[in-house]
């Protein structure tokens, strides 16, 4: 138990990867690919299991701040360590994605023929990657890390996606490779300007922060805001924010389900951990002059990603711009910089991976069934899939942000959050308000949008004679929905638990984006 404890987050970042292997010698020594999908459901469910120890007692955290930390030299010649740890911010976020897994997994039960030692193979490394994203504290091994994630997924979409895969693979990559390279460019130029300042370069993010913290590296304005640019759009396009998002659409609707599943709840929530984790706290400075900037591309996505979901003929393609608008409520929120907004843009990153996640598993059952996902092929399902219609608008509402479903605490907090920012607050006019009201009608859309499609989906005569033989969902496929189900509900009744862990994490980060160089620091409307 001591060594579990000990090396708890190499082995969630490992274990992944041995189960690949196993998967390969499997695959080369036996050759019975229907053992395939069991050999990986097990690493999944077990490094699920494992992961649940993060809520153990933890004990007292390490003087930077993060618990079963590690710290090990790894390349000596370039003082880069293997440094991993986690804190409030990435705890949830490391049991979401071991919790997705599995139902990612059993998605693909009977949807899987062509080369399945590859796909599951791909799903494993895909996990092991994503965990490493969450855990690492060094920016070098971040970096390879958050890469890394990219090539399973470009794989999976590209061999087994739809009949426009290779397009949306090709265009995922370009999107997230050149953000990535940029932001490699800002992390070596990080090493640099550290060892021009103390002598010794080092890619440690929790030394970079002490450095900075104690006045010993000070970026200039333009070095200052090159560096948080860099870091920004790359995390900018994984979110994605408007306008980087025009590669989720086309890469949500032609990738298997699993593909989406884990894209929708994982993938993107690399992007907004990035931003709270490196740009708030190595950029304070930087994050506050451009959080306008950054308030208004949310605003700009909240409406743009529902006006566009609303028109949409495809339910997997409305279910993937509503990503857009939902992503852009977590941006608003972590730029608020008040622990409200901040707070509720973390609970929203889980709550966008449950709920969003939920639907497209929904929306792949219906294709397993059909093979066509247009709105207009569909109608009066529930009366031929009467559990299948209840499952899907219990999730449809949790997306929308109805009361007592998960959603609605996140946008909640969101909003109270921007509403009691100072962040555009002016002399003669409180900004933070208007941004409040404009993005409270992403809210309303979102109930359109939703709506106007189950009722074409569910409600009235069945119009087409094929929906008439449909079967309902299958033992598997509610008990594949059912968790998902329960947590919408639990995040909704009862949140604090969720919110008590990260909050520590996120005091800290809104205290060091709201401190000036000075000293001084800059009060919410929370403090006044």
């Amino acid at each position: 138990m001591d060594f579990i404890t000990e090396n708890l987050l190499t082995i969630l970042v490992l274990l992944p990867v041995f189960g690949a292997l196993a998967l390969l010698g499997h695959q080369m020594f036996w050759k019975q690919e229907a053992q395939l999908k069991w050999v990986t459901l097990l690493f999944t469910i077990v490094n699920f299991l494992i992961s649940l120890f993060l809520l153990a007692d933890k004990g007292a955290a390490s003087a930077s701040g993060f618990f079963f930390e590690k710290n090990i030299p790894w390349i000596k010649a370039i003082n880069t360590n293997y440094h991993v740890g986690v804190d409030g911010l990435s705890l949830w976020l490391v049991i979401l994605t071991t919790f997705i897994m599995p139902i990612a997994v059993i998605s693909t039960w009977h949807a899987v023929e062509k080369r399945a030692t590859a796909f599951y193979i791909f799903l494993l490394l895909l996990e092991s990657a994503m965990i490493g994203v969450f855990v690492s504290l060094d920016l070098l091994v971040f970096y390879l890390f958050f890469e890394a994630s990219l090539i399973p997924m470009f794989f999976l979409i590209g061999i087994w996606g739809g009949e426009n895969r290779i397009y949306a693979a090709v265009k995922f990559f370009i999107f997230t490779a050149l953000g990535s390279l940029l932001m490699l460019a800002a992390i070596i130029s990080l090493y640099y300007l550290h060892a021009e300042a103390t002598g010794v370069g080092t890619f440690d993010f929790v030394t970079l922060l002490n450095t900075l913290k104690l006045g010993n590296l000070v970026f200039s304005t333009t070095a200052g805001a090159l560096l948080f640019f860099a870091f920004a759009l790359a995390f900018s396009i994984k979110v994605p924010l408007f306008p980087f998002h025009t590669w989720l659409p086309d890469a949500h609707t032609e990738a298997p389900t699993a593909g989406s599943v884990i894209l929708a709840a994982v993938l993107l929530k690399m992007g907004t951990y990035g931003i709270m984790r490196f740009c708030f706290t190595l950029f304070p400075d930087q994050s506050r002059e451009f959080a306008p900037l950054f308030i208004i591309l949310a605003i700009i996505g909240i409406i743009y990603g529902a006006l566009v979901a609303m028109v949409q003929p495809d339910v997997k393609r409305l279910v993937a711009y509503s990503s857009v608008a939902h992503m852009g409520f977590v941006i608003l929120g972590m730029f608020s910089f008040t622990e409200w907004g901040m707070q509720g843009a973390v609970y929203q990153m889980l709550n966008h991976g449950v709920s969003t996640g939920a639907l497209f598993l929904l929306v792949g059952f219906i294709y397993e069934r059909r093979h066509t996902r247009q709105i207009s092929d569909f109608g009066g399902l529930a009366n031929v899939m009467p559990i299948y219609a209840t499952i899907f608008v219990i999730t449809a509402m949790s997306s929308v942000g109805l009361p007592f479903l998960n959603g609605f605490v996140g946008e909640f907090l969101i909003m109270l959050g921007m509403w009691k920012s100072t962040v555009l607050s002016t002399v003669s006019t409180n900004w933070n308000y208007v941004a409040t009201m404009l993005a409270g009608t992403g809210v309303i859309f979102a109930a359109v949008y939703l709506l106007w499609m189950i009722q074409r989906v569910f409600f009235g005569k069945v119009t087409n004679d094929k929906n008439r033989s449909l079967k309902d969902l299958s033992y598997r496929e509610i008990g594949l929905i059912a968790p998902l189900v329960f947590l919408m509900v639990f995040m909704g009744v009862y949140p604090r638990p969720f919110l008590d862990a990260t909050e520590k994490a996120v005091v800290e980060i809104q205290k060091r984006v709201m401190h000036r160089a000075g000293g001084e620091v800059v009060k919410t409307e929370e403090e006044h």
